[in-house]
């Protein structure tokens, strides 16, 4: 997402599009592990690149009704660009896509009835769960470059795997977008074709690693007058 800009000519910037991903990790003998899949090579962005699952915000993820929310310290740093509506969207969108991604379900069981016109949605309520908003934590904020023809505003989430749900019978959701799902160690996962923003993100886990929910300053990468910018929030 931050990888050095063509040099030649630069036209406007496009828009970003609201984005989030959901980091997976799991913690085997003494190392940290996390999910990641290859992109297709037909794919526009990011052909061929390993990175977490994750995806652009849907119009059905801010109308989904359920019972859990984030953290209030989670929701208040989400929050802070966009409110309160939006921040449970982006984290309901993580999971969404790690469903259709990775047939993997980042829920509990549902207390009552739901369901949604949203196909996707639909499929993940239909198993008698419900999206738990609680098993996530906000870890970094990254802005695709201006110089790229698309562009993400993507918000990071972690959760550790013991927070998946198994329903019985639950089937994966093939999108074809991620290919060669995998736990990888993090530093294997660093030798992998990555994003170069991915890793940064690799590191920020890795200085998660006693204490993967801890509240702390979340960093925010983006470019500023064509230089890139490290923040935090």
């Amino acid at each position: 997402m931050f990888d050095n800009p063509d040099p030649g000519a630069r036209p406007r910037a496009v828009r970003p599009r609201d984005a989030a991903t959901l980091i997976l990790i799991r913690r085997a003998t003494a190392r940290t592990e996390v999910l990641m899949g290859r992109r297709s090579a037909a794919h526009r962005f990011m052909p061929g690149k390993y990175v977490f699952p994750g995806g652009r915000l849907d119009a059905a993820d801010l109308r989904i009704a359920h019972d859990s929310d984030l953290r209030p310290e989670v929701l208040a740093r989400v929050a802070l660009h966009g409110g309160e509506t939006r921040a449970r969207g982006l984290a309901r969108a993580a999971i969404r896509e790690t469903f259709e991604e990775a047939g993997l379900v980042l829920g509990r069981p549902a207390g009552r009835r739901l369901a949604s016109r949203a196909g996707a949605w639909n499929q993940f309520l239909s198993l008698g769960v419900e999206p738990d908003l609680s098993a996530l934590t906000y870890v970094a904020r990254a802005i695709t470059p201006p110089y790229r023809d698309r562009r993400f505003d993507t918000r990071f989430f972690i959760a550790e795997a013991d927070a998946l749900a198994e329903p019985p019978g639950h089937a994966r959701a093939e999108s074809g977008e991620l290919l060669e799902l995998a736990w990888f160690a993090l530093d294997d996962a660093r030798g992998l074709d990555l994003p170069s923003i991915t890793r940064r993100v690799l590191d920020e886990i890795e200085t998660r690693a006693e204490d993967p929910h801890a509240d702390r300053p979340v960093p925010f990468f983006r470019f500023h007058r064509g230089k890139p910018l490290w923040d935090t929030i």
